[in-house]
């Protein structure tokens, strides 16, 4: 078979696809594989080469890979991978599918999608809301907690691999000069050097698995209503053995490089709700940056190849380049508190502003609403009975709100506080807890007039608050405004109230986009 074309197993496979009445399949070719996109029904091949991370060379070696592909890929995907097909050569000398005769190639058959629905398409159409992402982080959640542990201690070595598998690549330097290479190199060895120890305790404790590999948003769509992530890294068990945030990180990265920033941090959030992994919120900007220097090795070595029109992928690897030195620059941590009454608009500014906070991909939101359904041991949107809002239970979840507060400041992560704050000893305890870690505090309290308090809080649909419009009244009856707050009339122009909200935290309105 010819290296880069197996023109007589593609003919074989249109054959099949034509013959369903769809007309000629769409073909795809990337580095590795070939697809042939029929009506319902799709084939992969893989094409036969050997690389240094791989090898295809032998039907009998991507029969393998088809096997292992439609394996791993059936733990997020088991709808969309139908099964690896053998192409056989039958005693009349025709191909045939899993038939009797040698083997001479391999493809794995999928249920084909409609391409609307993939993540990257739903990006661009801005359809990316806070429910789909929501979902899409509690499924990767799950993912990872359900896949395969991978003992050890090397962590840090695992992530050693894959830097110096990036320096190996002769095209950056070509691309960007020798000298923003180097400092790219040297950024990401000076922030493996810190973070190494941290690497080799989280391999201990089980937070290197069998993960995806290569989630971004191009390997995600909807199936069925549901965000699945699809085509997994099959052909290298190191490249996708690995932790679970740095497996996380892609589509981080992705959606930060999108200009999608806010949508990354609520997917960041969302998740840690979810798996309770805030030790690794330092290893987050290290993560991201490595994935945006390969994305930027990726395309140089992509735009080095004979054809001059894929010399334009130059300035996009640049800007991966960019992206990655931005996301090692160090960035302080503080403290954020939200305040005021329920229908304020705490929550929708906390997730406004976030990824202006900290560092990437911002800040860790804790919401007391959020809390209070956790301790209860219910999922964020189901209603709680009012006797569940006793002032002894809002005690233990303001307790718990300041002591996370604390543990992600001493982590070197920023931190926004999301609650009514309507008592002084709950503004002295917010404000202690950033004094005690040494960080800038900020107490912002939003204002807005009865009606619009009411209104919002008879318009929420799935809310984690279970604030009633008797709730609001009651607060009002008793509220006192706090002092030493900054005050931010928070009426119905939200881009004003994100904007008074950024400037009281010194954010200037260059860094606002």
């Amino acid at each position: 078979m010819p290296q880069d074309e197996p023109s007589e197993v593609l003919a074989f496979l249109s054959g099949r696809l034509r013959a369903s009445g769809e007309g000629a399949p769409e073909t795809i070719r990337t580095h590795i594989s070939v697809l042939l996109l029929g009506g319902d029904r799709v084939y992969k091949l893989k094409r036969a080469i050997r690389l240094p991370y791989l090898d295809f060379s032998t039907p009998e070696l991507r029969l393998e890979a088809c096997r292992r592909e439609v394996s791993l890929n059936r733990r997020t995907a088991p709808a969309l991978y139908l099964g690896a097909r053998r192409i056989t050569r039958e005693a009349d000398g025709a191909l045939a599918l899993d038939g009797r005769g040698e083997l001479v190639d391999a493809a794995v058959e999928m249920r084909r999608f409609a391409e609307d629905t993939l993540f990257t398409r739903l990006a661009q159409a801005g359809r990316l809301d806070r429910p789909l992402l929501t979902a899409l982080a509690r499924t990767i959640a799950a993912f990872h907690a359900q896949a395969e542990r991978v003992p050890g201690e090397d962590g840090a070595q695992r992530l050693l691999e894959v830097l110096e598998l990036n320096e190996q690549c002769p095209d950056m330097a070509p691309a960007f000069g020798t000298r923003p290479v180097e400092a790219l190199r040297a950024a990401l060895r000076s922030a493996w050097g810190r973070h190494a120890p941290q690497l080799d305790e989280r391999a201990r404790r089980g937070r290197v698995r069998r993960c995806h590999g290569d989630l971004h948003l191009r390997n995600l769509c909807l199936l069925d209503g549901q965000p699945t992530l699809f085509d997994c890294i099959e052909f290298s068990e190191s490249i996708a053995t690995i932790d679970v945030l740095y497996d996380l990180a892609f589509l981080l990265m992705d959606l930060w490089q999108a200009g999608l920033r806010a949508e990354a941090n609520w997917v960041m959030n969302r998740y840690m709700d979810e798996s309770g992994d805030t030790e690794g919120l330092p290893l987050l900007p290290f993560f991201m940056a490595l994935r945006a220097s390969i994305r930027a090795q990726v395309l140089s070595t992509q735009a080095a190849q004979p054809d001059a029109a894929r010399r334009d992928l130059i300035p996009q690897a640049r800007a991966y380049l960019d992206l990655a030195m931005e996301l090692l620059r160090p960035a302080p941590g503080r403290l954020v508190a939200i305040g005021g009454l329920s229908g304020s608009g705490k929550s929708t500014v906390a997730a406004a502003i976030a990824h202006h906070v900290g560092a990437a991909p911002g800040a860790r939101i804790l919401s007391s609403d959020r809390i209070r359904k956790r301790i209860a041991g219910v999922a964020p949107e189901i209603p709680l009975p009012p006797d569940s809002y006793t002032q002894e239970s809002s005690d233990r979840v303001y307790a718990t709100l300041v002591a996370e507060a604390g543990h992600t400041l001493a982590l070197g992560h920023a931190c926004i506080a999301d609650a009514v704050f309507s008592r002084q000893e709950e503004r002295r305890a917010i404000g202690h807890c950033a004094a005690e870690a040494g960080v800038p505090f900020h107490g912002i309290w939003l204002e807005a007039d009865p009606h619009t308090l009411v209104a919002r809080v008879r318009g929420r649909r799935n809310d984690p608050s279970d604030a009633t419009e008797d709730v609001v009244l009651a607060q009002i009856r008793r509220h006192a405004r706090p002092m030493g707050w900054h005050m931010v009339q928070a009426g119905t122009d939200g881009a004003a109230t994100r904007a008074a909200v950024l400037a009281a935290l010194g954010i200037p309105p260059e860094a606002r986009g």
